[in-house]
């Protein structure tokens, strides 16, 4: 019985020291975390999609507050909402982010890039990109495989089966980059939503000169620099004999669209063109050629 009452009494007070010294390290080596962390925490989406720049929700939110600006700072699944209540909690101004949007800078459609060969691999953009140029003439387009789709949390890219390439449904579409990152021939970019959702851009990421680009897809970038030259706001520049918008010069003057031969240029959500009246010259001429 004294044996018992000994290991009893023993083991009572080695839990007694290990408590104290548990005691005496949590202290020593606290670490002190601000309670607003996790109040902006509480506000973000949980998404955890990486649109902002940072590791998840709690990396934005630890962020936020250490910096104590939120200059540079955006939530891309929140939006501005989010960020005003993130702004209220920590006392800044929330400051404002133009709406960006998930585009697909490719149309090589079926009908537009015939295929050459058949891929026979995994189903994968990433697997398929290491292995080759893909299906087809054009070695910078779109692979198909759809590593974008499985990328998107939000639902909010499919795969059209009648073209073969991605669209984004812009409802859906939180700008968080994923299909992006995920996207191993760089065909999609994040750009300006621009009012009523319009926007102009080059619909193409072939770099090779123009008839070889030509030959490989019907509209194709060929590098005529027609549109840079007819740009009045200095929005286009070609580089690699590849023509780029930056939305952030852009007009929306559509200037460029009609001098393109190729018909890469894309305007997006305007309304149709109203048809040009013919000079009294050109009715003339018309009418001596019946």
């Amino acid at each position: 019985m004294n044996l018992i009452l000994i290991a009893v009494i023993s083991l009572g007070a080695i839990a007694l020291v290990l408590a104290a010294v548990l005691y005496v390290a949590s202290k020593k080596f606290a670490v002190y975390e601000d309670p607003r962390i996790a109040q902006v925490s509480e506000v973000l989406p949980q998404a955890n999609c990486g649109g902002c720049g940072y590791p998840g929700c709690s990396g934005f939110a630890d962020a936020c507050v250490k910096a104590g600006s939120l200059e540079g700072k955006f939530c891309p699944v929140g939006g501005q909402p989010v960020m005003s209540q993130v702004a209220s909690i920590l006392g800044l101004d929330a400051g404002t982010a133009e709406p960006m949007v998930a585009v697909v800078r490719c149309n090589g459609t079926c009908t537009n890039r015939p295929r050459t060969n058949m891929y026979d691999g995994a189903k994968s953009c990433a697997i398929a990109a290491s292995l080759y140029g893909g299906e087809t003439g054009c070695s910078h387009g779109c692979l198909g495989c759809g590593d974008c789709v499985a990328a998107c949390q939000f639902d909010a890219i499919h795969m059209n089966p009648e073209t073969g390439l991605p669209e984004v449904d812009e409802e859906k579409c939180t700008a968080c980059g994923a299909c992006v990152k995920a996207c191993p021939k760089a065909i999609i970019e994040l750009r300006a939503k621009g009012k009523k959702s319009r926007r102009v851009y080059v619909s193409c990421v072939n770099k090779d000169k123009g008839a070889v680009a030509r030959k490989a897809c019907t509209v194709s970038c060929i590098g005529c620099g027609k549109c840079v030259k007819t740009c009045p706001f200095e929005a286009i520049t070609l580089e690699n004999n590849l023509a780029y918008i930056d939305y952030n010069k852009c007009k929306s003057c559509r200037k460029c669209v009609e001098v393109c031969p190729q018909h890469t240029i894309i305007e997006l959500n305007f309304p149709p063109r109203k048809p040009k009246e013919e000079t009294p010259v050109a009715e003339a001429a018309k009418t001596a050629e019946a």
